[in-house]
C-alpha cells in the first residue's frame, strides 16, 4: 500500500512553474554578496562621482558632454553613460549573466536543482529572466544615481546639444532617459553572450569573462577606421549611437540600426545557449564545458551573424567607406558654429541674429590638397565664414578638427582671439566660458534621404 501511494505521488508530480523558479533564482542572485555590493555601488557611486566632478575646476573635456558639467546637471548622466557603455555594463553582464549557469557547475548542484524543478526548460527560463532582472536593476541604478547627482550638484539647466542648439530642461531630460533606454539593447546582447558562455564553458573562467572580452573586442573594432557598414553591423555601435539624439534633427537611423542589430544578437545568442543547455548531460558531475562545442555552436554562428548584419546594413543603407566625408563635416561644423555664435552673442549682449541671417558656411580639408578630405583623423583644418546683417565684410574663424571613426569631432578654435581664440569671453557680468573656443559635434555616418 505504501509503495503504491509513493508511486502515485511521483506520477502526479509536476514541474515547478516558471514564476516560482524565477523567484527562487532571483533570491539566489541577490543573496550573493558581490551582487548586493554591485547594486549598492550602482545606486550610490555614480551620483557621488557626477556631483564631485561637476564641482571640480577641471572637467573631463575629452569625454562627450564633459565640458558642460559645470553648466547643467543633465551633462553628468551622459558622461556616466559613455563610461558605462565602455566599461561598466560589459563587466556587469559578465558578473551576472556570465555566472548564472556556471555557479551550479562549481557548486555541483545541478542534480538537486533538476530534482526540485523537474524541467530543464523552466530552469533555463528562470535563470535567464533572473539575470536580466538583476541587470535591469543595476542599469536603472546607474541612470537614476547619475541624474540625481547631477541635478543636486548643478541644477536643472538647459543642455547644449551636439550641433550647438540649446535643449530645454524638459527636452534634455527626455533625451537623457531615452539614451539610457537605448543602451539596454546592447546590454541584452552582451547578457545573451554571457548566458551562452556560462552554458558552453561550464565552470571555466572564460565563461565568466566572455561578455567583457567580446565587448572589448568590439570596442577596439569601433576605434579602427572600418567601413561604416561594418561599424553599424556590430551591437557595440548602439553604445555610441545615442549621440544622434542630441542633434537637430535627431540622427535616428544609426540608432535604430544599432538597436535592431543588438536585439538580433540577443535573440540568436539566447537561442544558442538554450540549444546547448537542452543537449547537456547533467549526469556528469565533472562537466567543464566543451571548447569544441563552444566554437561550433557559439563562435561560428555569431561570426555568421556579423557577416549577415554587415551585408544587410550595406545593402539597405548604401553605406560605403568610413561615412566621414568633406561635405558632411563642413555642414555639421557650420551648423554647430551658427548655434553657438548666437549663444556667444547673447553672452555679450549684442543684437540677436538668426542662423538664416548668419548664412554660416565651412570649408574643410585635411591639411593638403594631395590628401583626400575624408575619413577620421586629427588633421582636419576648417575655415568658418558668416555674415552679420548690415556688415559687408564676412567674418572668418579657423578650427582644427579631430574626427574620430564613429563620427564624433572636437573643434578647437585657432583664432581670431575675439571669436574663438581664447577660452573666456568678457561679458557685462564678468568672464564666462567661450562656447566657440572648443566644442563637440557629430557627423552622421549614413547619408540622409535628402542627401
Amino acid at each position: 500500500m505504501t509503495a503504491t501511494a509513493a508511486d502515485g505521488n511521483v506520477a502526479t508530480a509536476r514541474p515547478v512553474s516558471v514564476p516560482r523558479g524565477y523567484r527562487f533564482e532571483l533570491v539566489k542572485l541577490v543573496s550573493q554578496w558581490r551582487i548586493r555590493l554591485l547594486v549598492l555601488a550602482c545606486w550610490i557611486a555614480p551620483g557621488l562621482f557626477v556631483a564631485a566632478v561637476s564641482r571640480q575646476s577641471t572637467l573631463p573635456v575629452d569625454t562627450l558632454f564633459g565640458r558642460w558639467m559645470h553648466a547643467t546637471g543633465w551633462a553628468g548622466p551622459l558622461v556616466m553613460l559613455g563610461f558605462a557603455g565602455t566599461w561598466a555594463l560589459p563587466l556587469l553582464t559578465s558578473v551576472v549573466a556570465g555566472d548564472i549557469f556556471a555557479s551550479e557547475d562549481r557548486l555541483g548542484t545541478w542534480r538537486h536543482l533538476l530534482v526540485a524543478v523537474r524541467s530543464p526548460r523552466r530552469i533555463f527560463a528562470a535563470k535567464a529572466l533572473a539575470s536580466l532582472t538583476a541587470l535591469l536593476l543595476l542599469v536603472v541604478g546607474l541612470a537614476c544615481s547619475s541624474v540625481v547627482g547631477g541635478l543636486l550638484a548643478v541644477g536643472n539647466q538647459p543642455l547644449v546639444g551636439l550641433d550647438g542648439h540649446l535643449l530645454t530642461s524638459a527636452d534634455a531630460a527626455g533625451k537623457v532617459l531615452l539614451a539610457w533606454v537605448c543602451v539596454l539593447a546592447p546590454t541584452l546582447a552582451l547578457a545573451a553572450i554571457g548566458l551562452l558562455g556560462s552554458v558552453a564553458l561550464g565552470r571555466s573562467p572564460m565563461g565568466l569573462l566572455l561578455p567583457a572580452v567580446v565587448a572589448l573586442g568590439m570596442q577596439l573594432a569601433q576605434m579602427l577606421p572600418l567601413p561604416a557598414a561594418v561599424r553599424l553591423g556590430l551591437p557595440s555601435y548602439a553604445f555610441i549611437a545615442w549621440n544622434g539624439l542630441f542633434t537637430g534633427p535627431a540622427q535616428l537611423r544609426p540608432l535604430v540600426i544599432g538597436v535592431v542589430v543588438s536585439l538580433v544578437w540577443a535573440v540568436i545568442a539566447t537561442v544558442l545557449a538554450y540549444a546547448l543547455f537542452m543537449r547537456r548531460d547533467f549526469t556528469n558531475a565533472t562537466y567543464d564545458g566543451s571548447g569544441r562545442r563552444a566554437v561550433t555552436a557559439g563562435v561560428l554562428p555569431l561570426a555568421g551573424v556579423v557577416a549577415v548584419t554587415v551585408a544587410v546594413v550595406a545593402a539597405t543603407t548604401g553605406a560605403t567607406g568610413s561615412g566621414i566625408e568633406q561635405d558632411k563635416v563642413q555642414r555639421s561644423l557650420a551648423t554647430a558654429f551658427a548655434h553657438l555664435y548666437r549663444m556667444q552673442t547673447k553672452q555679450l549682449n549684442r543684437p540677436d541674429v538668426t542662423e538664416a541671417q548668419l548664412k554660416t558656411t565651412a570649408t574643410c580639408d585635411k591639411g593638403s590638397i594631395r590628401v583626400a578630405a575624408e575619413g577620421p583623423g586629427n588633421d582636419w583644418r576648417c575655415v568658418v565664414s558668416w555674415h552679420l546683417p548690415g556688415v559687408e565684410a564676412a567674418g572668418t574663424a579657423i578650427y582644427q578638427l579631430d574626427v574620430t571613426p564613429d563620427g564624433r569631432f572636437m573643434a578647437d578654435g585657432d583664432g581670431p582671439k575675439e571669436v574663438n581664440g581664447y577660452f573666456l569671453v568678457r561679458t557685462p557680468t564678468g568672464d564666462a566660458p567661450n562656447p566657440l573656443w572648443q566644442f563637440d559635434g557629430n557627423v552622421e555616418l549614413l547619408r540622409t534621404a535628402k542627401e
